[in-house]
């Protein structure tokens, strides 16, 4: 018999999908990593064992005791199908702009939610960071795993991530692209690449207003769970050999072009990964191979990135401006 001792057991080992109608055209080879297929949905399904592990061996985190963790919804994700195996509660602070299918898929798993205003500043007391923050001092037998400082989310990446796209490409994979957030895919996987191979590029996805790749020009932006207004400790900027900035109507456009003509509904971080990826394939030779991230499932988004309406209001529904902006400098 073959079968798996839990669901946290089917996490990784996610395939690298070839993807010939969005990459017709460009000469090297182009493959996702399907992050979408983990049990949650999402890459953060990777860190959410990780963080309660490191949690319990610090004795941060006890029997019976109760996760807290701001997050814009994934990293909830994976730690309510952690918690939820492991035995622990969870409390889950998320900012207004967050789609209501991820609190809603929150709520399913037995979190409690908690919501808070975008708009507010990283340092005030109604940001999502300092409410979890004061739960986390007023609940007792509370946690916060922070993954945004926790070494433990670059940790698993490198432990997991890096070397199954390392085997997956037999050490031929050139560029890694992916969108950066807390940090951690980036730093864990492209680190452990790039001891494999010095000469493999590390390319930073980034949306147009955040402080990584446009520390002067910060402003909010539609795109969920990935950019920041701060540096986390958890990423390494060192690790990035070039960044690729892309517009949320570019991002919500690509997701919504890889849905319809490769069949893979993934979410809007996803399209400014893949858009990041264009740009750089344009300029590469046959024999380059680019492993772009994946990094959820669009069913999250039903609301917002597959919602007309929603995208009419936003200034987002002409879905064709990426498509275009991403092929300029296809050849033929």
């Amino acid at each position: 018999m073959r079968y798996l001792p839990n669901y946290l057991a089917a996490t990784g080992n996610t395939p690298l999908i070839a993807l010939p109608n969005v990459a017709r055209g460009y000469r090297p080879l182009i493959l996702a990593k399907a992050e979408q297929l983990n049990p949650g949905g999402s890459v953060k399904d990777r860190i959410g064992p990780a963080l309660i592990e490191q949690g319990e061996r610090e004795g941060a985190l006890k029997p019976g005791g109760t996760i807290i963790e701001p997050t814009s919804g994934n990293t909830g994700v994976g730690l309510a199908i952690a918690a939820t195996t492991k035995g622990y509660k969870l409390i889950v602070v998320m900012p207004d702009k967050v789609a209501e299918e991820k609190r809603i898929l929150l709520q399913a798993y037995g979190a409690e939610v908690i919501i808070c205003p975008t708009s507010v500043s990283r340092d005030s007391e109604e940001s999502y960071y300092s409410v979890a923050d004061r739960l986390t001092r007023e609940i007792p037998n509370a946690y916060q795993p922070n993954q945004y400082f926790n070494p433990a989310n670059p940790k698993a990446h490198y432990r997991t991530t890096g070397p199954e796209i390392w085997e997956a490409t037999d050490g031929r994979i050139t560029h890694f692209v992916s969108s950066v957030g807390t940090g951690g895919t980036v730093t864990g996987a492209g680190r452990y690449l790039k001891e494999q191979n010095a000469n493999v590029v590390i390319v930073g996805a980034d949306p147009e207003g955040s402080i990584y790749s446009e520390p002067e020009n910060m402003h909010p932006y539609l795109v969920e769970g990935i950019g920041q207004d701060f540096w986390p400790s958890a990423f390494d900027p060192e690790i990035i050999d070039r960044w690729v900035t892309v517009s949320d109507h570019d991002s919500y456009g690509m997701a919504r072009r890889i849905a319809r003509d490769e069949g893979m509904l993934v979410g809007s971080s996803t399209g400014t990964a893949m858009c990041a990826a264009l740009v750089i394939a344009a300029d590469l030779p046959e024999d380059a191979v680019v492993v772009v991230v994946f990094c959820d499932t669009g069913r999250n988004y039903l609301s917002k990135l597959y919602n007309e309406d929603w995208l009419r209001e936003n200034g987002l529904l002409d879905e064709t401006t990426a498509a275009i902006a991403a092929s300029e400098n296809r050849p033929g």
